[in-house]
């Protein structure tokens, strides 16, 4: 059942990259970016691991005043959910339609957005009952989305970002990520840091750092080899990245992951 949305994708003639029709996506089967010159590449220094749901497949991730906000997905399990970071018990949830697969979620000073995959509606929840307040139309897909303090910035699987008014979501704008001079596609989750977005890229063990002003590319976290092999072989991708309490520490997990690593990108 975790593969509905990779398997909607190859329906609909979306799906390029190979290695990915058995619904199982370990490490034989992401991807690797390139690493052109000039872009800083990284990896990862784990400081600190902790229990995860192996069930939920995780859309969005954010942390604030010590909770974990998490957004998962599939057709009748997609679900935004508070959780304990420290040992990944779930505080609440509030469960979505049946008929819609949640994508990603950010938080403002006053209100938390969701949303949804192909629906193309996003939810506008409030921060202590979890209740949503407002529900928004928008045109095309929803995968990932974050708050950098003004504006929301989201993105749809594309090489595409989208800015949108954090109050009414309406867009404000696109810019077109690029790494090495190519459009780079899938993007996926997103978090907004220090006027910097890091994305999850789709079917890669990678995680990028753009300029939401230029779209470039200007670091590549190489996040291979996380799990371990049977764990891996029961999860699917990397998605899934928190600023931490700490600067310049980030929790990180993936779709199923029984594990939520807290990490330095060094």
């Amino acid at each position: 059942m975790f593969d509905q949305k990779r398997a909607a994708l190859a329906a609909a003639g979306l799906l390029a990259l190979a290695g990915c029709g058995d619904g199982s996506a370990g490490a034989d089967e992401s991807t690797t970016l390139p690493e052109p010159e000039g872009t800083e590449q990284l990896s990862v220094e784990v400081i600190e691991e902790f229990p995860h749901d192996p069930e939920a497949f995780t859309q969005g991730l954010e942390l604030r005043d010590g909770v974990m906000y998490e957004s998962t997905g599939l057709y009748g399990e997609s679900d935004l959910r508070l959780t304990d970071p420290g040992t990944g018990e779930v505080i609440d949830s509030q469960d979505l339609p049946g008929d819609e697969f949640a994508e990603g979620l950010t938080l403002t000073d006053d209100a938390i957005w969701q949303i949804t995959w192909q629906e193309g509606v996003a939810y506008r929840r409030d921060l202590d009952s979890l209740d949503v307040v407002e529900t928004v139309e928008y045109e095309g897909e929803g995968w990932g989305i974050c708050h950098d303090g003004e504006r929301l910035i989201m993105s749809d699987g594309s090489s595409t970002l989208t800015f949108r008014d954090p109050e009414t979501f309406e867009p404000q704008g696109t810019v077109e990520v690029e790494l090495d001079g190519e459009p780079l596609q899938q993007i996926n989750e997103l978090e907004c840091v220090d006027g910097q977005v890091w994305a999850n890229v789709w079917q890669t063990d990678q995680i990028v750092r753009i300029d939401p002003g230029t779209g470039e590319v200007g670091a590549v976290v190489d996040v291979s080899g996380l799990l371990p092999e049977d764990e891996a072989a029961g999860a699917d991708v990397l998605n899934g990245i928190a600023a931490a309490e700490d600067e310049g520490t980030f929790y990180i997990t993936g779709k199923l992951w029984p594990t939520m690593f807290l990490v330095s990108f060094v």
